[in-house]
């Protein structure tokens, strides 16, 4: 079992760096991501299954819960449903090839988000440090007419409906929520939610603006405008 290089606190907010624990049989896979966040400023426990990492869970207190499709003893959709009844933290579910069926079974059971497996720091940072208490002055709830996003649950509710969005189109819903009324270009998106200097398709973005007005409800393209050339500017409805 992999522990954090030093012990925080985890009574109330009084931690230096978050905490991320993750839930894999892979130990050398658990091992490589623990360094590399480590290097980052994350501390990083690890449980080999499902039944250790419910224990992990309940006495440390992590920030974010990583938690592996391919989990033993306790699957990941009861480990899910486990952890959401004890406490309100964001739950990662680690997919590869083949585990379509886990993913919308531990998605319906309240997991925050699906990741890619094996794991990428890019993709996991910004999650894991989003969910630090430090951080909670930037992570409240935002609400754009009848948009609400709530970074630290990993929620987004239209008109008081919750709806699904899969992780990139909701990092993509918040980046132009914090930045409503105004215009950001497509290169702003490509290096703040997709973590990408270059060489990535602006067709990619266009695609997930378009499910996600989709998902939203934003059917004449009132609330996610298009700046022709430019990128997109999501507005607040008068």
């Amino acid at each position: 079992m992999i522990q954090p290089q030093a012990a925080p606190a985890v009574d109330g907010d009084t931690r230096s760096a978050p905490m991320l624990l993750v839930a894999d049989p892979d130990a050398d896979m658990v091992s490589e991501l623990a360094a590399a966040l480590e290097r980052e400023g994350v501390f990083v426990a690890g449980a080999a299954d499902g039944a250790q990492a419910l224990l992990q869970a309940g006495a440390l207190r992590p920030d974010v819960v990583l938690v592996s499709a391919s989990l033993p003893v306790i699957g990941p959709v009861d480990f899910v449903r486990a952890v959401r009844l004890a406490r309100a933290v964001p739950v990662l579910l680690g997919v590869g090839e083949g585990h379509a069926e886990q993913a919308v079974q531990a998605l319906a059971a309240g997991a925050t988000a699906c990741v890619a497996r094996p794991y990428r720091v890019p993709e996991l940072l910004p999650l894991v440090q989003a969910a630090f208490p430090s951080n909670a002055g930037s992570r409240g709830a935002l609400t754009v007419g009848g948009v609400m996003l709530d970074p630290g649950a990993y929620q987004v509710r239209v008109a008081g409906i919750p709806v699904h969005l899969p992780l990139r189109e909701f990092e993509l819903l918040h980046y132009l929520m914090r930045h409503a009324d105004r215009t950001v270009t497509r290169e702003q998106i490509m290096h703040h939610v997709w973590h990408a200097a270059d060489g990535m398709s602006t067709n990619t973005i266009a695609v997930h603006v378009k499910r996600l007005r989709a998902r939203l409800g934003d059917h004449e393209d009132q609330l996610i405008q298009t700046v022709r050339g430019v990128g997109y500017r999501l507005v607040t409805p008068t």
